[in-house]
């Protein structure tokens, strides 16, 4: 047996060498020292709770308004840019293809560098980038610092969830910490639609602007101000990340685009998003071959390729799918009705609303076991506001959707928390080197799958419209007594400022045709919702045959009673 070399005075380093060889077989192996103890917890003063609780809320809604704000008002960025749809669709695209890669960097910077240095530099970049995004006066700049603060921003939505953390004894980290750890992220939609009327009235463009830099400001204070327990620091960085993080950048980046402009360029009409696909596949792939190899691998792909984890992967997607529903269909649905922003404006306060009371009660009932059960109870209620919305039509108004978004909203705040709970929990029973593979799923999940749900929701409205539209012109002729009828009708309303009755009859065809392809439009989200409703139930019935499979496997597993 080798020598061992133990930290002892010199005077007696050879008599304790000597002692080991003698007794080698007899002497066990040298145990590493155990980690102290962590301090016991002292509850903080009510006030100190409320600060960082607050705290963690701002840093939330900083990260979330952020994206929200411009995605919210693209139509307003357009005409300021002079751009067309399609190129001010990049901006937000260019911010998703760098937040998730950004995220992950972040996490093993703060593992190395500590989370004090890791905040302050962050939040520092982050205020910079948005001061510049007061001077990108041209898309093209305004692309560059939106991918620049895909980046910048990802360390909010961590500092985030550790704010919310840091006054909550343990027994309630993994209740209210996890459920309200995210709440002002899940909040920036609805209030990003409930805030941008007066913004916009207030400063035009610069009013979007002017809040994402006040945030980032009260932030930055927050960062510097209010102390944040550090985690203990560990090696997170080795030589093979340098082409690791390449080929995660490049992959999930490329997704993003493809995914985020797919609808716009649309999807086998621009060559150039099947070549940025097959790069961003081919660069996954690469990287899983990578990442296989590695001694101590970013991401372990032998876990996260484990049945149990597969399963839930698949269900994080597609219930993330699912409740694209709200913001993807509700949304288009108002666009399409001609309903404004300050037409809405009540229907995104029930949102924000429905989603602090959600939250609150998930604090009360969350816990690891019952994760199946909430996320049914979530599934059923998104299948029930679906059935609700498959109804509409051209007379709908937001009044008619304030049950149905109400529902929809508390099914989405009690779905994220427990699915987190339920991955972090697993990450931590193998040890803490699981917990980035964990968070790339759950981003993955989360930022993909909602990228994709977009994509796929507004393809298939898309398509059914032009169905509809298709099957509505075959109707109308010009030799239906009816159709003659109304075309007068709506050109009877320019009688007053038009005297040809050719102009106004032409005017009539017109404004009948924009009737008609309306009218397709709804009929188009009514088939989305529909789909919703059975794609939901069949993600019932997936979830309670899993939990039977799970009860049967529980039985059999159990001893079975001797006889007497």
């Amino acid at each position: 047996m080798s020598e061992r070399v133990y930290t002892v005075e010199r005077e007696s380093a050879q008599a304790a060498a000597e002692t080991v060889t003698e007794n080698a077989s007899t002497i066990p192996e040298p145990q590493p020292p155990a980690r102290p103890a962590p301090p016991p917890f002292v509850p903080f003063p009510m006030w100190k709770a409320a600060i960082y609780a607050a705290s963690s809320v701002v840093l939330g809604l900083t990260q979330g308004l952020g994206l929200n704000l411009i995605t919210a008002n693209l139509t307003n960025l357009q005409a300021y840019f002079g751009a067309t749809q399609q190129e001010v669709s990049w901006l937000p695209a260019a911010y998703f293809a760098t937040n998730m890669t950004g995220t992950l960097l972040m996490f093993k910077i703060r593992n190395q560098f500590g989370m004090r240095r890791f905040a302050e530099i962050g939040i520092i970049v982050y205020v910079l980038l948005v001061v510049a995004h007061m001077f990108s006066n041209d898309l093209r700049s305004a692309l560059i610092v939106r991918a620049m603060m895909g980046v910048a921003a990802a360390p909010l939505s961590t500092l985030a969830f550790f704010y919310m953390l840091e006054w909550l004894p343990p027994a309630r980290k993994m209740t209210i910490g996890i459920c309200f750890g995210m709440i002002g992220n899940s909040l920036a939609l609805p209030l990003a639609r409930v805030m941008s009327p007066q913004l916009l009235q207030n400063g035009e463009w610069h009013g979007l602007y002017l809040m994402e830099v006040g945030l980032a400001l009260v932030a930055l204070a927050v960062i510097f101000l209010v102390p944040i327990t550090h985690p203990p620091r560990q090696k997170s960085f080795d030589r093979d990340d340098l082409i690791s993080f390449p080929l995660l950048a490049t992959g999930f980046g490329s997704l993003a685009v493809v995914l985020s402009m797919g609808r716009a360029y649309w999807w086998f009409e621009a060559p150039w998003l099947g070549v940025l696909g097959a790069t961003g596949i081919g660069s996954l792939v690469l990287l899983a071959l990578v990442e296989l190899h590695r001694k101590q691998p970013m991401i372990d792909l032998r876990w996260l390729f484990t049945p149990d984890m597969l399963t839930f992967a698949g269900a994080l997607i597609a219930v993330r799918i699912l409740l694209s529903e709200q913001s993807v269909g509700a949304i288009g649905l108002f666009t399409v009705l001609g309903m404004g922003s300050d037409q809405l404006l009540p229907l995104f306060g029930i949102i924000t609303v429905v989603t602090v009371a959600a939250t609150f009660w998930l604090t009360s009932v969350i816990k690891p076991q019952r994760t199946p059960y909430l996320h049914l109870l979530a599934l059923v209620m998104v299948a029930v506001a679906a059935w609700m919305d498959a109804h509409s039509s051209v007379l709908s108004r937001p009044e008619q959707f304030y049950v149905s978004q109400a529902i929809m909203s508390f099914a989405a705040a009690i779905f994220l928390p427990p699915a987190m709970l339920h991955g972090f929990a697993r990450a931590m029973a193998k040890g803490p080197q699981y917990i980035l593979s964990f968070l790339t799923v759950f981003l993955t999940t989360q930022t993909l799958g909602g990228l994709l749900g977009s994509a796929t929701m507004t393809t298939f409205v898309a398509l059914r419209e032009q169905f509809h539209s298709n099957v509505m012109a075959q109707g109308i002729t010009l030799l239906d007594p009816m159709v003659a009828q109304r075309i007068q009708a709506y050109g009877g309303a320019y009688a007053k400022v038009l005297t040809d009755p050719a102009l106004r009859d032409a005017k009539g065809l017109a404004l009948l045709g924009q009737s008609a392809t309306q009218q397709a439009n709804v009929l188009a989200y009514n088939d989305l919702f529909m789909v919703i409703f059975v794609a939901t139930l069949a993600t019932i019935a997936v979830l309670l045959i899993h939990l039977a499979l799970g009860a049967v496997k529980k039985t059999a597993a159990q001893p079975k009673a001797q006889p007497a």
